[in-house]
């Protein structure tokens, strides 16, 4: 196969040398296996990169990853080929900074946007402060991409996230909007977060009643194998209707990793501690779980992130992973995760672990 630059911008009317002899089709990319996203066409990183943290810390909007630093992150990510990236518009303060810093990247290599699948969400007050700027109405989910397909400087998104659920508009709506945006090119997919059992029941339902296209291919819920499902069930739910489950803060805000295995030498800089959880989050109970998945990680010689995520990666129903990153170091450490295939006795003592 050519080595691939991509570096230019892409024009259909000259012939390029460079795509000569492309692969008649492709499972992977520069190493990375893909995924489909639950029963849908579309393929994913089997390892993402969450980016709720890119911002411009500089003007207060709470970011911890500012604009130069996180283009070196998606820089390493398209080399690795960690390519779903996932944002939202609400991600730092409201401030739409992710989605911008996400923008900067893909107009400095234009050549690339399809090499990128890019999600976003609608749902919180975003650009203004009355009713109509908030929730799942055709109106503001209408606006929302506009402004999220400006900030991000591209013409199309691949998947939408609803970022919660609307008891207010009717699911119908909601829905039927997304239609038109599938129709008029500016969405691919569908998805939902934040979600109960029920109101995911709910998408599917209405779904059924108006377009696969408006069928959820995945749904993102808190969870991590130390501390399972925020909202129970849905894991499940999803398995069995063929809808991905992507987990966000899968390494439970950091701490399955090896940076807190002594919490006394947290400091600023640290999530846990910068965000006063670190109490909270690493107890006696869960340290005791962390230390021992990391002398497994040892035995094993990978890190523990990358072990938890090669892991969840097993489970029934699991989609694409999206670990945040705030390094380099952290980047790649995670994307080993996708080409570690853990025996079964691995797993069932990874498994041990964190049912023990």
């Amino acid at each position: 196969m050519p080595n691939l630059t991509w570096e230019h911008v892409m024009d259909d009317l000259t012939p390029d040398p460079q795509l000569y002899n492309v692969p008649f089709r492709a499972d992977e990319y520069r190493g990375m296996p893909y995924r489909y996203v639950g029963a849908s066409g579309l393929r994913a990183s089997a390892i993402g990169l969450g980016t709720w943290k890119f911002g411009y810390p500089g003007t207060g909007d709470g970011a911890r990853v500012g604009e130069e630093d996180a283009l070196a992150l998606l820089d390493r990510a398209a080399e690795l080929g960690v390519t779903l990236w996932d944002t939202a518009n609400r991600y730092n303060a409201a401030s739409g900074n992710s989605e911008r810093v996400i923008g900067q990247w893909l107009a400095r290599h234009p050549g690339r946007r399809r090499d990128v699948v890019l999600a976003t969400k609608t749902f919180g007050g975003m650009d203004g402060t009355t009713p109509n700027h908030s929730g799942l109405s055709r109106l503001q989910i209408i606006q929302s991409v506009k402004a999220s397909l400006a900030r991000m400087q591209t013409d199309y998104i691949d998947l939408l996230w609803f970022h919660g659920f609307d008891d207010h508009v009717p699911v119908a709506e909601s829905l039927e909007t997304v239609e038109d945006l599938i129709s008029q090119g500016l969405v691919n997919y569908l998805a939902v977060s934040n979600v109960e059992h029920g109101q995911l029941s709910a998408y599917l339902d209405v779904a059924g009643t108006l377009s696969r296209r408006v069928r959820p291919v995945a749904v993102q819920n808190r969870y991590d194998p130390l501390n399972g499902e925020t909202r129970p069930g849905v894991l499940e739910l999803s398995a069995g209707e063929g809808i991905a489950f992507v987990p966000y803060s899968p390494l439970a805000q950091g701490l399955l990793t090896d940076r807190y295995l002594d919490p006394a030498a947290a400091g600023p800089g640290d999530r846990l501690y910068d965000e006063g959880l670190l109490d909270g989050v690493a107890t006696a109970e869960n340290l005791k779980k962390v230390r021992r998945l990391a002398e497994l990680a040892r035995l094993w010689r990978v890190p523990i992130s990358t072990m938890v995520l090669a892991y969840i990666l097993t489970l029934p129903g699991m989609g694409p992973q999206i670990p945040s990153s705030s390094t380099i170091d952290q980047l790649e450490a995670n994307t080993r995760a996708g080409t570690t295939a853990l025996t079964r006795d691995q797993t069932d003592a990874v498994h041990d672990v964190f049912t023990g």
